[in-house]
């Protein structure tokens, strides 16, 4: 594995293309000094919004509309090298800009909740402010957590703040904090990053997977304490919005706007902990494939197929990837030709880039970006269906709904993603029958089930506990957070593995905390995929019709009522229980491909 290359050492083909927002670094800075400008154009409504309340939800959704592309421009500039100093200060100089321009319109909920409600009603009623009609619904349903307008402001004013802690951990751990290098057995060092590890925690050297995460794991804890105050505040930091916003807690304020039952969350971490006897029946079978004594922490992640594999470089994966999604429909592999071609995605890893991938899709007047770290495994090819898989809700949904209703819920941000790699993955299963390739396949099905479904509903079982120790008073040290965290692992892997003291440190690298009770979406999202793919390659270009309205939804209506038009309740735990069953028949195939 080479030394990670400077950005500009690699090919630009391989490089996103965000001159399609700007298309010089001059055309931003103009941009960025009229929307400057324009902040106090929005500021001038302050305290007459009843006098025209239609134009000043106009001219409030307007002004996103300008925003975007500026926060989009400096946010992508800094993900591809966080390193830069001159990404660094656009960064910087947005997040001024947004929390400007959101305490300069903080006026205006209040004010709009302060009219008569039966205005409210005629407004949203009205033919001319369509557009707006769900933004109007919803806001009526917030205005027990609307504060006064000079509170509104203040919060808004606070918002650089606030999103301090996610600020200081992404640039602690991306920038700041360096692995030591991995010691190969030829003798020659290789560079360790989380962008790297991937490769390393595969390895079917066992030692060679036991250093990188010894070296992982212990490379964050010489930062714990740090990170263990970075994360107290931003956890603290929810439980004091959610109470001003007169939340019940921190997770009602975060699933009461996406107008999701809190049911749905702890009924996940119920049904998943029905089926852990059927996840130490996996790894049981894990434990005497790989032919060891003990299982370890570090031996989750390789292949059990190992005289078997697919060497996947990008453009190979990329091939793959338009075969698995043949059924989605011919436009829709057309837009997935033009996201390859046409500087949507930035591939490969390289020194200062952010770890992790993920898809921006905000951007309505351009096209969805992508962030890879492609390293040529299976893995790599299905995280390429899994980003588009957000590009394309995000291109349906900004193609079909205006901007108010374009951005679509929480909640259903992870069906489509994995639902790609669902539909590619089944298609796989079918062209792939001899049994080392089923055996292959139904390997990774099963750890996307362990990933995403396990483990996720752990990372949002470990949220919960560090959300009510602060509400009960409790500190948030390093030792009491690694303690939950290594009980929580006890729980989900400690009858069939040894729970190695390293993983005590393991929520130090999760970034998705910082976006609190988000992770949850992952496991939901798999089950409610697990069935649309059901439908999609059984009943064919009927239930493809269905699924484009759910992509087309966007937040026109509440993400349960989106996700029932493709044909799918998740109001009810019965989704979660028949992905179990799924997990469950996936390894009885896998035994009986093993066997073949």
């Amino acid at each position: 594995m080479p030394k990670l290359p400077k950005r500009n050492e690699i090919d630009p083909k391989y490089r996103w293309d965000l001159s399609h927002i700007f298309p010089t670094p001059e055309a931003w800075e103009a941009a960025f000094k009229a929307a400057g400008r324009r902040i106090g154009e929005i500021s001038a409504l302050d305290g007459h919004v009843a006098e025209d309340p239609r134009k000043a939800i106009r001219l409030f959704f307007e002004f996103q509309d300008e925003l975007m592309p500026i926060a989009d421009y400096a946010f992508l500039s800094r993900e591809g090298d966080n390193g830069d100093p001159q990404a660094q200060a656009l960064f910087e100089r947005v997040m001024g800009l947004m929390v400007a321009a959101e305490s300069a319109g903080a006026f205006l909920e209040p004010e709009l909740l302060s009219l008569d409600e039966q205005v409210l009603r005629e407004i949203q009623a009205d033919p001319d402010m369509a557009d707006y009609d769900e933004y109007i619904r919803h806001l009526l349903l917030q205005k027990p957590h609307t504060l006064s307008k000079a509170e509104e402001r203040l919060l808004a004013s606070l918002g650089e703040v606030t999103g301090a802690p996610d600020n200081i951990y992404g640039m602690l751990t991306t920038v700041d904090m360096h692995f030591p290098d991995m010691e190969m057995p030829d003798g020659t060092r290789l560079p360790l990053s989380d962008g790297t590890w991937d490769t390393f925690r595969e390895s079917p050297d066992r030692e060679i997977r036991r250093q990188s995460f010894e070296k992982i794991m212990n490379g964050y804890g010489a930062f714990g304490t740090t990170i263990a105050g970075t994360y107290s505040a931003s956890v603290k930091k929810d439980c004091a919005l959610a109470a001003a916003r007169h939340y019940a807690d921190a997770l009602a304020a975060r699933m009461d706007p996406l107008e999701i039952p809190r049911e749905v969350y702890t009924n996940l971490i119920q049904v998943i902990h029905e089926y852990l006897p059927v996840l130490q029946e996996y790894l049981t079978l894990r434990k005497q494939i790989l032919g060891v004594d003990e299982l370890h922490m570090y031996d989750l992640y390789c292949p059990l197929v190992t005289d078997y594999s697919m060497d996947l470089p990008y453009e190979k994966a990329f091939d793959l990837v338009l075969a698995g999604l043949k059924p989605m429909g011919e436009d829709y592999l057309a837009k997935l030709r033009e996201a390859r071609d046409g500087g949507w995605i930035d591939v490969f890893p390289a020194e200062g880039k952010s770890s992790g991938a993920f898809s921006s899709g905000d951007l309505r007047h351009v096209h969805p970006y992508v962030l890879l770290n492609h390293t040529g495994i299976l893995d790599s090819a299905f995280t390429i269906a899994h980003e588009l898989g957000h590009s394309m809700h995000s291109f349906f949904s900004n193609s079909a709904q205006p901007l108010p209703k374009a951005d679509y819920s929480l909640f259903v941000a992870e069906v489509a993603s994995t639902c790609n790699e669902a539909v590619m993955l089944r298609h796989l299963l079918k062209e792939f029958p001899e049994p080392k390739a089923q055996a292959y396949l139904l390997n990774h099905f099963l750890e996307q089930f362990r990933t995403t479904c396990f483990r996720q509903t752990m990372f949002a079982e470990f949220e919960l506990i560090a959300h009510e120790m602060a509400a009960k008073g409790e500190p948030l040290t390093r030792e009491n957070l690694s303690e939950a965290y290594y009980k929580l692992n006890q729980t989900y892997y400690g009858e069939s593995c040894v729970v190695d003291e390293w993983i005590a440190n393991e929520w130090m690298r999760i970034p998705h905390f910082y976006r609190s009770f988000y992770v949850y979406v992952y496991a939901t999202g798999l089950c409610a995929a697990v069935s649309l793919s059901d439908r999609i390659l059984t009943e064919g270009e009927s239930a493809v019709q269905d699924y484009r309205k759910f992509l087309s939804a966007g937040c026109s209506v509440p993400p349960i009522d989106a996700l029932r038009l493709a044909g799918i309740d998740m109001a009810s735990p019965e989704p979660l229980r028949k992905a179990m069953e799924v997990f469950r028949s996936t390894l009885e195939a896998f035994k009986q491909a093993m066997n073949a």
